[in-house]
This record gives C-alpha cells, structure tokens and sequence, in this order.
C-alpha cells in the first residue's frame, strides 16, 4: 500500500503591503493654512494667466477670478494704487505683481478659497505679516473682502516699497520696460 505524505500548505500571498506614511507635520500658526490652486490651473501657479506687464493684463488677470477672489483682489489693486501713486502692474508665474523704483515688492493672487496677499521681504516688515512658510516672504490670506485690514496691509505696502524688489539689480533694458 502506498504510503500517503503530508502535503504542506504553502503561506497565502499577501496581497496588500503595508505602505509606510510619512507623519504630517503640522502647520504653524504663522504658515496658515495650505493653498489649493484654481479650479484648471497650472501646477504649481495660481492661475494660468501669461506672463504681462502693464495695468491691462492686470485688471484682466482680476476680473478673470471668482466672484470672492475678484473682490479681495480689487480692493488690494485699489488699495496700492491710492498707497503707492504710479505702482507699476505685471503677471509673472500666474499673479499679479506690484512694484516701484526697480522691482517687485509684493505679489496678490487668487486661490480656491482665499486670496494670498505676499511681501517678498515681509519678514522686514513691522508687525511681521503671519502667513509664510520661505527664508523672507510673509503676507497674509484672506479668504473675505470685508477681512482685508486696508489699514495694516497700507502700512505694510509703505514698508515694503522701500526694500530693493524682486528684478532689481539688473541691467537696464532688461527689466521692466
């Protein structure tokens, strides 16, 4: 008679790893909240507005945003030009930029629900704005027009105008026109 043998069962596959998830760090109270871009918009910009300079590509770059957004942004556009008589206007990586003298001092662009108001030397400025996460920018994110403090971002407006902006140093002729 034969002999019977144990037939040994081979483990089940498994079929899911488990995948190790980074921790979340959390945000600070200074970085504020995570932005999420506009509804078709470029990766890593606000929106998909070419690069332009002047008022026009500007005030096109405002009435394109959402209702919300296009509130808060022309409060702002209005806000610098009684602050900064004669600010000049530029779209560069999808936002409106301002600047005077020779260069850019702060950017305002609209994301899906607020609209980021950044000082390229915000950490310059006094108070420091709260909303930054890089080595010299800070601004601040409103998410309602009725939130923008005209008063504290008109003072921050001044301070900021004074530092060497973003474009400055270059070579004349390669700069703004």
């Amino acid at each position: 008679m034969p002999r019977k043998t144990a037939v040994r069962k081979k483990p089940a596959k498994k079929t899911a790893r488990k995948v190790a998830k980074k921790p979340v760090r959390a945000r600070s109270a200074a970085q504020g909240k995570v932005a999420r871009t506009l509804p078709g918009a470029k990766t890593g910009k606000a929106s998909a507005a070419a690069p332009a300079v002047g008022d026009a590509p500007v005030r096109a770059y405002i009435a394109s945003l959402p209702a919300a957004q296009r509130a808060i942004a022309r409060r702002f556009d209005t806000l610098i030009g009684k602050t900064i008589p004669g600010v000049h206007r530029c779209i560069k990586w999808g936002m409106s930029f301002y600047g005077a003298g020779d260069g850019w001092f702060v950017s305002c662009g609209g994301f899906v629900d607020h609209v980021k108001i950044t000082f390229l030397h915000g950490t310059k400025l006094k108070p420091v704005p709260p909303v930054g996460t890089g080595k010299y920018t800070r601004g601040v994110d409103v998410e309602h027009a009725k939130d923008l403090d005209e008063q504290q971002v008109a003072a921050w407006i001044l301070q900021a105008s004074r530092f060497p902006g973003l474009g400055a140093g270059r070579k004349k002729g390669a700069g703004r026109k």
